[in-house]
Order: C-alpha cells, then structure tokens, then sequence
C-alpha cells in the first residue's frame, strides 16, 4: 500500500513522477500548489477575469499533457509559468483574430515628463494603469518588460514584424507615461 506523504515532504520529483503515472490526488495537490500563482500570470494577461480563469484551464491542461518533458535542469515553478505565459499568448492571438483589426497607430506624441511620478507609485497601481494599455501595447510591454523576451522572440509569439513589437513597446511607454502624468494631477 503506497504511502500518502503530504504535499510538503513530497519532492516536486516525487510529485511530477505520480502526476505522469495519473493519480488524481497529486494532479489536485500540484494544480493547487501553483494554481493561485499563475491565476495572477493569467490575470496579467486577460483583464477579463472569466477569460483568465480559462486561460489558467488551458494551461493547465498543457501542463498536465507535457508534464512528461519535464526537465529538472529548471525550476517546476518557472516551467508551468511559461506555459501559461504561451497559453495566454494563444488565447490572445485566437481573440485578435476574431474582435479586431489592427489599430492605426497615432502621430507620434510628445512624452510628456514625469518627474519623479515613479516614487510616488505603489506596484498594484502601476500594474492597474498598464492594464489600461490598449491589449497589443500591453502585451508586448509585459513580454519585453516583465517576462524578458526580446523583440524578434515576442515578434514570433504575436505573429507581427519586429518592427510592430518595438513601435508598440513605444506606443505603450508613452501612453504609460501620459497615464503616469495624470495619476500624478489627482
């Protein structure tokens, strides 16, 4: 008769090697190990929270069918994050092609200076005002900014130029730093 560890003196080894063999209890205990964390990931990416709660399905289904080419050369946390990070990046792709054509980009704004706005800003702020971003512009911001991508990789997960990728990471540093200018006027 196996032995039920609890989930903190498991191994993620021990964990992941039970979840390929589909035992259900660990499944559970490894979705709800990471699920609130990567909820956050996918909220970052849809504002929409029932798309969100989708994506987070999505991904964890991916999760659960790749778990096999799990390598432990990395972090297990940083390898189910990415796939949420892809899988966000396929319902948004899915999306644009069904609610939208690509946006005319405006003339080029003058950035408006922000002095020390930065300082005077708490983080659940920020990320509230760069979820005001239009979608792409947002987007390409947390890839470049938040998840490190560089623009020819972020050009191949949105299927826009490089060119597209750097003009919206523009777009959305100025339009960032309009909002930042009149979050500072309040």
């Amino acid at each position: 008769m196996k032995e039920n560890k609890p989930i903190h003196q498991m191994s993620e080894n021990e964990l992941v090697r039970r979840c390929i063999a589909n035992e259900r209890q660990y499944q559970e205990r490894l979705y709800r190990m990471f699920a609130d964390q990567m909820y956050s990931v996918c909220l970052s990416y849809n504002r929409n929270e029932d798309e969100a709660c989708d994506i987070l399905q999505e991904g964890f289904i991916k999760v659960f069918r790749k778990l096999e080419q799990f390598k432990f050369d990395s972090s297990l946390r940083g390898w189910i994050r990415r796939i949420m990070v892809n899988t966000a990046l396929d319902h948004y792709r899915k999306q644009k092609r069904h609610e939208e054509k690509l946006e005319s980009y405006s003339k080029h704004i003058e950035s408006p200076s922000i002095g020390n706005v930065l300082e005077q800003i708490n983080a659940q702020d920020l990320i509230s005002l760069v979820n005001e971003l239009p979608s792409r512009a947002a987007i390409v911001l947390k890839l470049y900014a938040i998840e490190g991508y560089a623009h020819k990789e972020i050009a191949e997960k949105l299927a826009i130029s490089e060119g597209t990728s750097k003009s919206q990471l523009h777009r959305a540093r100025t339009l960032l730093k309009q909002l930042l200018s009149k979050n500072n006027e309040k």
